[in-house]
Formats: C-alpha cells, sequence, structure tokens
C-alpha cells in the first residue's frame, strides 16, 4: 500500500475491473458507462433503473446510445433494455417500476391539454406525480391546479400523487389507482 493510501472501509465495495472505456491510471473520474455498468452489479433493481434513468437525462444519453455500449454483465444489459429515457425524474422512474408488475398499459410524458403529463393509463386516466423539483412554488401549484381543471373538463380522471405518497405510502398509491380503474376511469369514453 501506498504511504499515503488507506485500506478501504469494511463496508466498502471496491471493483477492480478492466474499464469499459479506457482510462489512463491516473484518471480519477470513471467514465458514466463504467459507473452504469457497477450499479447494475452492486444496487438494488429500482435504485439500479432510478440511476440509470437519471444517467440518461444528465449526461443527454439516448437508451439507442446506450444499446450500443458492449456490457459485461446480464444485469447491465438488462437495465439497458429497460432504460427509457422518458421520465423527467427519479420519482417518476419509481412510480413506473412500482406499476409494471401491474401489468397496465402506460405512457408517460404524453402531451394532454397543451402539457405533458407524468403518466397516462389507459386513455383516460392522469397520473401526475408531485416531486420537489416541479412543484414547490406557489406558482407551480397554480399551474397544476389549472391544468387539471382542463384535463377534468376534458374527460379525463387525475390523480395526484406526492413523493411521500410515492415512496413510503406505495399500498395508498396501488389501491387509489386500482379504484380508478375498477370503476373504468382510464377507458375512454363510449
Amino acid at each position: 500500500m501506498l504511504p499515503h493510501a488507506e485500506a478501504p472501509r469494511a463496508d466498502a465495495v471496491v471493483h477492480w475491473t478492466s474499464p469499459i472505456v479506457p482510462a489512463s491510471r491516473t484518471t480519477l473520474i470513471e467514465s458514466i458507462e463504467d459507473t452504469l455498468d457497477h450499479v447494475a452489479a452492486c444496487a438494488d433493481p429500482e435504485t439500479a433503473v432510478v440511476l440509470w434513468e437519471s444517467a440518461c437525462r444528465l449526461e443527454a444519453l439516448t437508451p439507442a446510445e446506450l444499446a450500443r455500449v458492449r456490457w459485461r454483465s446480464a444485469s447491465a444489459r438488462g437495465l439497458c433494455a429497460e432504460v427509457s429515457g422518458l421520465h423527467d425524474s427519479g420519482l417518476e422512474t419509481i412510480f413506473a417500476v412500482r406499476m409494471r408488475p401491474l401489468g397496465l398499459a402506460l405512457r408517460f410524458q404524453v402531451p394532454v391539454a397543451g402539457r405533458r403529463v407524468d403518466a397516462l393509463i389507459g386513455e383516460r386516466l392522469v397520473v401526475q406525480l408531485d416531486g420537489f423539483a416541479f412543484h414547490s412554488t406557489s406558482a407551480d401549484r397554480t399551474r397544476d391546479v389549472a391544468h387539471d381543471r382542463e384535463l377534468v373538463a376534458r374527460g379525463y380522471t387525475v390523480l395526484r400523487f406526492t413523493y411521500v405518497e410515492v415512496l413510503h405510502r406505495w399500498p395508498v398509491v396501488e389501491r387509489a389507482i386500482g379504484r380508478a380503474i375498477a370503476q373504468g376511469a382510464h377507458l375512454a369514453a363510449r
């Protein structure tokens, strides 16, 4: 060990792999591809998807660009196939991951009534997710309420959930969506 180095902590995970992106021995910052490869190997599936989607958004990577990377592991290839690049936030990604087992027809970031909605289930059930980044001011709330009114006037059902509900009270979210679907709120008017 070098005189200025120290052993990793007991709870640390040290990765010794050949890089996907060539780097010099003195490079201090790992490439996004190598970072995502490590995330695929170490993080739980939900966290991994959130980080991969965030990387797409922050690094302006498309799913097609990620698909061209020669991923080493099945978990990285699986994540690559799962990433859509459509989610505006980690909250939306977590919602998408948690909704997947229900097998519903979900579309994300669909333009409806002049603005994109976070999720559209079927033809008429809008789900809006209120994370802090886009819903923290009075102006944000006013804009959201006005859009909700327009959506309802056009025949949509709007369900709005907070960050805390999605992350810490998921059964409440799932139950509300289930009830709306049981009532046919997701179906086009006949």
